[in-house]
């Protein structure tokens, strides 16, 4: 769980965008550190966030861009009809298996952003009605936009975190490094 992130070998800009998305899991990784799948589904705002939703959410969006930018579907279609279920767990679904599928999604993450011949390669965004019509973007942008995502989203976890039990980052990265 990284809580820093060392400078990027000379000239390795793919390490150094896939180190900053890697420190910003970390973050909502650390805020799920020691919870019980019941409090791991609370909400405990005014919002519908809870960690285990927002787990599955980062999850499943990282996942449905890298699918994108191999111009394949997502493996979850959301529209305005289920968006919705994005951010909670249902059913059988655990912390744990969130976390597992995440960690293979990261590993596709990395093997597709090292494969490509270069960041600026580009793919179309979907046809969607909340994307500008016949609009590409970059494998750098891809980077950016996971990191911002996740990022947004960590923020939103230690919030939710400290809502549910007091405990702080701070406190969140100590424990991760004990354990």
């Amino acid at each position: 769980m990284v809580t820093h992130v060392p400078a990027e070998a000379q000239g390795d800009e793919r390490g150094a965008l896939l180190a900053f998305l890697e420190e910003q899991r970390g973050g909502i990784r650390r805020a799920l550190l020691g919870l019980t799948e019941e409090q791991a589904r609370t909400r405990p705002s005014a919002s519908e966030l809870s960690l285990g939703g927002l787990l599955k959410h980062v999850a499943e969006v990282e996942q449905g861009w890298i699918a994108r930018a191999r111009q394949k579907p997502p493996a979850v279609h959301r529209d305005q009809s289920n968006w919705d279920e994005c951010f909670r767990l249902a059913g059988d679904e655990t912390v744990a298996g969130q976390l597992e599928y995440w960690e293979k999604v990261a590993a596709e993450t990395e093997a597709y952003v090292r494969s490509v011949p270069g960041l600026d390669d580009t793919f179309p965004l979907p046809d969607d009605p909340w994307f500008p019509p016949d609009e590409r973007v970059s494998v750098r942008w891809l980077c950016l936009h996971l990191i911002r995502e996740t990022a947004r989203h960590a923020g939103h976890a230690d919030i939710v975190r400290e809502s549910l039990d007091g405990k702080t980052a701070f406190e969140l990265v100590a424990l991760a490094q004990r354990g």
